[in-house]
């Protein structure tokens, strides 16, 4: 009990209410924040190991996340242990958070024989919705008694502890909200695809890419020909299901950096890298048209029905980067398909 009197009272408790001000102004992190208050629990507690353990209860493991250490005794950090082989574990069972006797309490703990505990101190951390985070742990080779201060201290350290890592966790929820979010914008929800929006964005980059490599830029437009019919005789689910099975068979024949979208009802659009602009860019556009089209012409298999389909009406354009931007690359690929399906209906006359 002197001893850790002694180390405590060599602490003047306006300098460590001062310092744990400091932590929290100048600590806009955890870790930055858990390090300081590690730093500071050692002063008070006079134990060599100060350290913040989280815990992952679904898989039965306890990570030490940051430690301090200051004499022989090391808590490495990203340890990785058995959740149920741990002195947390068996302190929080147990309710008793503190002892300075572990090689009798807990004489068949390996893990505290190897690291030669005697002194064990354990605080759960607790976040908001009452699950645990982890556990704010000290411990020393030697025996040596807490004060009611130091006992103090772990909780209020813990508490601080809880508070920031809930805040990086509502943050973390945030941001992945927010990604969500972006995505769903730019997101066709029925075929998953790139809507117009993502897609016009994309062609953006290709055209600035294009310039930079003085390519032609390859832009296709795709009609589900037919397609209110589709609609019209088997109902609008299955009219859906046959547009998720083109996207899929497009986007299966599409070359690797070719992007693929749904702009909206039965129309698709894809677009890629053409040739060199020193090169006729025509035999690559008749290549893309051709996948395209090969790949709309199938048996396709629908609810309660086989759709022998045809095909779609394809128009590809091969465009000039330095001449055309997104929009006239849209209207040039839409007036191309436009024409490929009234050539389509002169030979089916």
């Amino acid at each position: 009990m002197a001893d850790n009197l002694s180390a405590y009272s060599s602490t003047n408790e306006n300098d460590i209410l001062a310092d744990l001000v400091d932590s929290l102004a100048g600590s806009p992190n955890l870790e930055q924040l858990t390090r300081a208050l590690l730093r500071l629990l050692g002063e008070i507690t006079g134990l060599e190991s100060t350290y913040l353990t989280q815990v992952d209860l679904d898989l039965g493991l306890q990570h030490v996340v940051f430690s301090h250490n200051t004499k022989a005794m090391v808590i490495p950090e990203s340890l990785t242990v058995d959740w149920n082989d741990t002195l947390c574990k068996r302190a929080l069972d147990e309710d008793c958070h503190y002892t300075d006797n572990v090689s009798k309490r807990w004489a068949d703990s390996d893990a505290a024989r190897d690291l030669g505990i005697e002194t064990y101190v354990s605080v759960p951390i607790y976040i908001a919705d009452r699950s645990l985070y982890g556990t704010l742990c000290a411990a020393s080779a030697e025996p040596k008694k807490l004060s009611k201060e130091a006992h103090n201290a772990l909780r209020l350290v813990a508490a601080m502890i809880a508070q920031f890592a809930e805040r990086d966790r509502l943050l973390d929820e945030l941001y992945k909200l927010n990604s969500d979010l972006s995505d769903m914008a730019l997101t066709d929800s029925l075929t998953l695809l790139p809507n117009r929006r993502a897609f016009l964005i994309d062609l953006e980059r290709l055209f600035a890419h294009a310039r930079r490599i003085r390519s032609w830029v390859l832009v296709a437009f795709v009609d589900m020909d037919n397609f209110k019919m589709i609609n019209d005789t088997y109902g609008h689910e299955t009219g859906d299901v046959f547009l998720q099975q083109m996207s899929h068979r497009i986007k299966s024949k599409a070359r690797a950096g070719d992007f693929l979208a749904r702009l909206g009802g039965d129309e698709f659009v894809l677009a890629g890298e053409g040739p060199s602009l020193d090169v006729d860019g025509e035999k690559s556009l008749e290549a893309m048209r051709k996948r395209i089209f090969d790949a709309t012409v199938a048996k396709i298999d629908l609810p309660d029905t086989v759709l022998d389909y045809l095909g779609a009406s394809v128009g590809v354009v091969s465009l000039d980067p330095y001449t055309n931007d997104q929009n006239s690359a849209l209207q040039a690929a839409d007036k191309a398909m436009y024409q490929s399906k009234q050539n389509r209906l002169k030979h089916q006359k």
